[in-house]
């Protein structure tokens, strides 16, 4: 299977959190080859700031396989991560990480620091960023211009 083919999971996933009421982002974890963990973003519904979209693969995948240490495992996720979450994906032990769209107000894979490449940390894993970034981003900025349509309507 393709880096294409695993984003386009994610995004059916951001979908969902769409559908939710959540921000359009969506992520898989995967091993072998093989997704064994899902998720989409969750804060607002699930009233807890750390129900992003990782987050919520990693659990479901940590619970898979009964290990908190996702060791040769990837993540894709339609969003840079931010720090947050680039925090939770070292300490997961995640091989890889690949993402959509860039995140230039609190990407943590770039756009604003990168973790992955501080040299003091003691685990770097592998990123890779903008696989599918036009569906990516064009998925969020649909969302957020739709939100400012609304907050617009609502304040007049």
């Amino acid at each position: 299977m393709s880096d294409e083919h695993f984003m386009r999971v994610a995004l059916l996933l951001a979908e969902r959190a769409e559908a939710m009421g959540e921000v359009p982002v969506g992520a898989v974890v995967v091993r072998d080859g093989v997704i064994i963990g899902r998720g989409c973003n969750a804060p607002l519904g699930s009233h807890d700031p750390t129900a992003h979209a990782e987050i919520v693969a990693m659990r479901d995948a940590a619970a898979a396989i009964s290990n908190y240490r996702l060791v040769g495992c990837d993540l894709y996720v339609t969003l840079e991560p931010c720090a947050m979450c680039a925090g939770a994906i070292l300490h997961a032990r995640l091989k890889r990480v690949v993402f959509g769209a860039a995140d230039p107000k609190t990407g943590a894979c770039g756009s604003v620091v990168n973790l992955f490449e501080n040299k003091s940390l003691n685990y770097h894993a592998t990123v890779t960023g903008g696989v599918l970034a036009g569906e990516c981003g064009a998925s969020l900025s649909s969302f957020f211009s739709r939100r400012r349509r609304t907050r617009a309507i609502i304040l007049k």
